[in-house]
């Protein structure tokens, strides 16, 4: 028979996200309202490990569904992947009397739950997905995506002005080292010219061609949008190779927006998305559910082993690629 739960830990791990604080607020609230008892693991697997958890009341979770970043901090945590760092972590748990565990965070965080959970099965957990990456198989979004993407977008219209009043061609680099959801989101909001992505092929003959076109319509800047992780190599490497293939722009820049895009206040959808999804982890644990990521699936909340979540590829929509390719000529 499942064990009644009565005291749930939550913690954050791996890569912040804005409205990962959203979501702990909605564990906690909700946790109380289910007389669970609630308490947080500071800084993911390694707090775990060391046995830094705390007692979490309703004051702790206030004023704080705004706030970007982790309240709980989070690490990555080696020792957790060796048998010995997770027979330790599974000791502190039952010190602490710890029924249930709610965790946070993207591939690593839910590969590790689903190692722990082989190893001490009477510990349910439950996930919350938290990465700006948007790459999680089971979820139309994850915490964080839209903000992140919000301030690339930000950014490109900032690039926008300048490049339009010099003539110049920039590279912008956003972060996605497998997964081009930022990247693609990031061009077609920001009226890009191009997009590299890890999804998809491109040579370099491709994007220069694609460059000339605009040139041809007397289209005098232009913005290319650059996935981290796109096959082409780095934005600088990327930026040189066209250099010398091109003589129709005044300058070739490129800007790496890099962690801006992990902080800030999250978007409103971010938060919303963080407290249904935390408020539905609460619940699949009083359900008796364990071995599962809470997500959102056409606006309803939907569970999905951790199996399939980190070994199953999230597709890319392709006809919004195609449509952002069309959009960009």
């Amino acid at each position: 028979m499942a064990k009644d739960i009565k005291r749930v830990a939550v913690l954050t791990s791996g890569g912040d996200a804005p409205g990962m604080n959203a979501a702990v607020r909605a564990i906690v609230r909700n946790a109380f309202n289910n007389d669970l008892h609630i308490y947080g693991i500071m800084r993911g697997y390694q707090g775990m490990i060391e046995g830094n958890i705390k007692r979490l009341e309703t004051s702790d979770v206030s004023n704080i569904i705004h706030r970007g970043g982790t309240i709980l901090k989070t690490a990555r945590s080696k020792e957790f992947m060796t048998p010995e760092g997770r027979k330790k972590a599974y000791e502190n748990l039952i010190y602490n009397d710890i029924d249930a565990l709610i965790a946070i965070g993207g591939n690593g965080t839910f590969t590790g739950a689903a190692q722990f959970i082989e190893e001490y099965p009477d510990i349910p957990i439950v996930g919350i997905p938290g990465t700006i990456d948007n790459d999680l198989y089971g979820t139309d979004f994850t915490i964080g995506f839209d903000t992140a993407v919000n301030t690339a977008v930000q950014a490109v219209d900032k690039i926008r002005d300048t490049a339009d009043s010099h003539n110049r061609l920039f590279f912008v680099e956003v972060m996605g080292r497998h997964s081009g959801y930022i990247a693609l989101h990031t061009a077609i909001a920001g009226g890009a010219g191009g997009v590299l992505i890890p999804e998809e092929e491109t040579n370099l003959d491709d994007l220069v061609k694609l460059l000339k076109r605009g040139a041809k319509r007397s289209k005098l800047f232009s913005i290319v949008v650059v996935a981290e992780g796109n096959h082409m190599g780095t934005v600088y490497d990327i930026a040189q190779k066209v250099e010398e293939k091109v003589d129709f722009f005044d300058d070739i820049k490129v800007t790496v927006i890099g962690h801006l895009q992990r902080g800030g206040s999250p978007s409103y959808f971010d938060r919303v998305l963080a407290s249904i999804l935390g408020f539905g982890a609460v619940e699949a644990l009083m359900n008796h559910k364990t071995g599962v990521m809470v997500g959102i699936k056409n606006n309803n909340v939907h569970f999905t082993s951790f199996k399939d979540a980190i070994t199953k590829t999230k597709p890319l929509n392709k006809d919004l690629l195609r449509m952002a390719h069309i959009l960009a000529q």
